[in-house]
């Protein structure tokens, strides 16, 4: 018994266990476990969450967020105080290398960095007014996914499987898809914080890995039956002396799912029953988009299959992520040339599937970039005013909200902070974000803070 009233012992055998773990959730599927499931507060738009995150800080002047003002007064002082973000190098304006023009019935402007989602503009939803104040790239890319600045916090992704469950008892309800590259937020950006570690997010395809630790290093499965046997019985008795431990069965309810995924996730990575055309649409057949492409048309395989939040984030390329302090339009065009036409290939094919009304895109980085320059030829940190774009999930196509001032530095109309951004998809998703709680500590938490407001302009 002195093992069992030993948590560190018990990890460590449960640590040299971990190849019996794959008979511990085949056992599971066989006696037909199942979970419940959270129900919606009302009556949902959405189904699932692609979050596009673009790490770095994509310039919304040289993308969405057409100024013409900057070419008339290249090179002049911006006439305002600028606002402390990162470096403050210059005040001298700088207008965007990229020419844009008005795309589609909405006569929306593009970039020309864009050419192939300008085709499907009147499916996306503009925000131009989004804003923060926090200028650095991992307290920005946390306070993006968590509503916090600090690590620690539950991610959109987590609270939306703590909210909703799952659609599919042999995937996770939270799944992340790695292009080559973490954000600087590193794991806290898909980490359920202080939510039940079963809502964290799991990452996929990582290296030549398409999961890691799933598949048991047993051959023989009598080892695996016997270790699960052993397992069992030490859960059993650690659980009754826990008082019923709520960490060890989402500990256990983890491993059942890594079982379940042995069996679900080679068939959901197989795109060879995918038709040439379709993997030419996401880009499959250049070097440029392959990655991204292969990822999001893994993204809608895992939206059919009831997937309820994945993220994606920015492709490795021969460029600073979109955090371009020198050589923006080097940096831009590599970097937008990695995600445009696999982006149109998502929003068009969930389209043509009939997916796209019960999908929310959501595209955007944790801050934008400032109209002025730095070094010349980039630009700093802009957390004051920027622009997301979203799609499908009964958003209104076409609709462009608020506007940042004529210079592109400040939200100015109908400004949207990211409390309110995150209030607005959990509301597609039936959840009212004031209600969906987790107590902690002796205080109840949730996405949003006390803050939050549901944007109802973009809303069909």
């Amino acid at each position: 018994m002195a093992l069992l009233n030993s948590p560190n012992s018990r990890r460590q055998f449960m640590a040299q266990s971990l190849s019996g773990f794959g008979a511990l959730a085949l056992n599971a599927i066989a006696q037909g476990s199942t979970s419940v499931k959270p129900k919606p507060h009302f009556t949902p738009k959405a189904k699932s969450v692609i979050y596009l995150y673009m790490e770095g800080g994509p310039s919304q002047v040289d993308t969405f967020d057409h100024k013409p003002l900057l070419k008339e007064m290249a090179g002049k002082p911006i006439p305002f105080e600028k606002p402390s973000t990162v470096f403050n190098s210059s005040n001298k304006i700088m207008p965007s290398p990229f020419e844009f023009e008005r795309k589609g019935e909405s006569g929306s402007w593009v970039s020309e960095l864009f050419p192939n989602l300008s085709r499907c503009i009147d499916d996306l939803t503009f925000i131009h007014s989004m804003h923060h104040t926090i200028s650095n790239h991992s307290a920005a890319c946390y306070i993006s996914h968590t509503g916090d600045a600090t690590s620690g916090r539950p991610c959109m992704g987590s609270w939306i499987s703590y909210g909703l469950g799952t659609e599919n008892e042999n995937l996770p309800a939270f799944v992340v898809l790695d292009c080559g590259q973490a954000p600087s937020g590193g794991v806290s950006t898909w980490s359920s914080g202080f939510l039940p570690e079963s809502h964290s997010g799991v990452k996929f395809l990582k290296g030549k890995v398409p999961v890691e630790y799933i598949n048991s290093l047993d051959v023989d499965r009598k080892v695996q039956d016997l270790k699960l046997q052993r397992i069992l019985d030490f859960n059993r008795l650690q659980q009754a002396q826990s008082q019923g431990d709520s960490t060890i069965q989402s500990t256990l309810s983890s491993y059942e799912k890594a079982g379940r995924m042995q069996a679900a996730v080679p068939e959901l990575l197989d795109l060879r029953g995918e038709t040439e055309a379709t993997k030419k649409l996401y880009g499959m057949d250049d070097p440029k988009t392959e990655i991204f492409g292969s990822r999001c048309l893994i993204a809608r395989r895992l939206v059919e299959r009831g997937v309820r939040f994945i993220e994606l984030f920015s492709p490795r390329v021969k460029a600073d992520r979109w955090d371009q302090h020198s050589g923006l339009k080097v940096g831009h065009i590599r970097n937008c040339g990695a995600v445009d036409r696999p982006i149109y290939g998502l929003v068009s094919d969930l389209k043509a599937r009939g997916l796209l009304d019960e999908t929310i895109i959501l595209w955007g980085g944790e801050f934008g970039r400032t109209p002025t320059s730095q070094g010349g030829t980039g630009r700093d940190h802009n957390p004051f005013g920027y622009t997301v774009f979203l799609a499908g999930g009964g958003f209104k196509p076409g609709a462009h909200h608020g506007e940042t001032d004529e210079f592109g530095y400040y939200a100015r109309t109908n400004k949207v902070h990211l409390h309110d951004l995150h209030a607005t998809i959990l509301h597609q998703l039936g959840i009212d974000h004031k209600k969906l709680n987790y107590r902690y500590n002796s205080r109840d938490f949730r996405l949003t803070d006390v803050h939050g407001h549901v944007v109802h302009e973009i809303i069909k």
